[in-house]
């Protein structure tokens, strides 16, 4: 018996809500196909299969709200066998005389639409007070209760979710900071002759030039790719690059591009016009949040010069990008105005050092020299 158990989908969740389950016992599924959508403080999630198997139960209810960890379904291996159905005990015999039950409560009245829309939009319908003859529930009623979950309240519930995990990320992570300012000329002329060739549709942003950057230069510094676990270091074969995404109800979110590395720079512009699309929908993919070994945040568009990072959990380390603009630089013995960006570089010292993530950051500059090998 394969046990499901609801992923931790970025630090700072603790707990989902079941929206919506996408199989049903005796469905057969492959690991990566959607089983159930999960709400996060962030977003609903398509919570994905890590196993092949058929299934057996389903454990939680629809718009119950469980921790992360809890098994919420339960899969048969392949050629597993169900097992038998728990014998029932046998009946009481009755009493001489059994006493009448009290009555109970009268359901609540709710039309089969607004149960059926509650269900959509995963509202308590026993906790609606019905507006229709004899306070029926009406679906205007379970459109209002859904309504009344303000953007605010998602926001400030958000604010405090990420709050508490970067302060968990600050007092636990023994956190080193360095930065590097690199001259960007030879990726800005490369990136507008490259784009030249392109279809409007398909042109680069110098985003997902870094993002390579980076992929290419964790080649050479393994340590700041993967996780602690457990009080250890677990180092990741895969680079799958979190991208720090703001959502229009305000904070963060930082799902992954997988396998940055091994993609050729117009696929990861389509992956990262894809991530930021859906995230800013709502509708990602549980591996997306959990699946990330590094994060990338890139400030640029904002104005700033620089972004100093804190590390996600358990991530141990995350690169910054603020914005690229002309400043006076010496190049060749003579100051001419040259593009240039400030990297930085969030690490965890119980992983590695200041000499380590000093070579990684040379090695993103270099990188960034020939962008042609991208």
């Amino acid at each position: 018996m394969i046990e499901v158990k609801l992923p931790a989908m970025g630090a700072e969740m603790e707990e989902g809500k079941l929206l919506e389950w996408k199989v049903k016992p005796g469905d057969g599924v492959k690991r990566g196909d959607i089983i159930a959508i999960v709400d996060t403080t962030k977003a609903a999630v398509d919570v994905e299969s890590w196993d092949e198997g058929r299934v057996h139960e389903l454990l939680v209810p629809v718009g119950d709200t469980v921790p992360v960890g809890t098994v919420i379904a339960t899969l048969l291996a392949p050629g597993e066998a169900a097992p038998a159905p728990r014998a029932k005990p046998a009946a009481p015999a009755p009493a001489a005389k059994p006493t009448p039950a009290p009555p109970s409560p009268a359901r609540k009245a709710v039309s089969p639409a607004a149960r059926a829309r509650a269900k959509e939009l995963a509202v308590d319908v026993e906790k609606i007070a019905g507006s229709g003859p004899q306070g029926a529930v009406t679906v205007e009623d379970v459109e209002r209760a859904a309504q009344g979950a303000k953007p605010a309240d998602r926001a400030a519930e958000m604010r405090r979710a990420i709050g508490a995990a970067m302060s968990r990320s600050k007092r636990e992570i023994p956190h080193y900071y360095l930065a590097e300012t690199i001259p960007m000329a030879r990726a800005v002329e490369w990136l507008a002759a490259e784009n030249a060739k392109r279809p409007v549709t398909e042109r680069l942003l110098m985003g997902v030039v870094q993002l390579k950057a980076v992929a290419r230069a964790l080649a050479k510094a393994p340590e700041l790719n993967g996780f602690w676990r457990d009080g250890a270091f677990v180092a990741s074969q895969a680079i799958h690059i979190g991208v720090a995404i703001s959502i229009r109800e305000g904070g963060l979110i930082a799902p992954a591009i997988h396998d940055v590395d091994r993609k050729d720079l117009g696929q990861l512009m389509r992956d990262l016009s894809d991530v930021v699309s859906r995230a800013r929908a709502g509708s990602l993919r549980s591996s997306e949040m959990s699946d990330p070994t590094i994060t990338v945040t890139n400030l640029g568009e904002s104005g700033v010069e620089a972004v100093h990072g804190v590390i996600y959990p358990p991530q141990v380390a995350l690169v910054g990008f603020g914005r690229l603009s002309s400043r006076p630089w010496v190049d060749e013995g003579n100051v001419r105005a040259m593009p240039l960006v400030t990297a930085t570089l969030a690490a965890d010292h119980r992983v590695s050092d200041g000499i380590r993530g000093a070579r990684f950051l040379a090695e993103l500059r270099e990188r960034l020299q020939h962008p042609e090998e991208l």
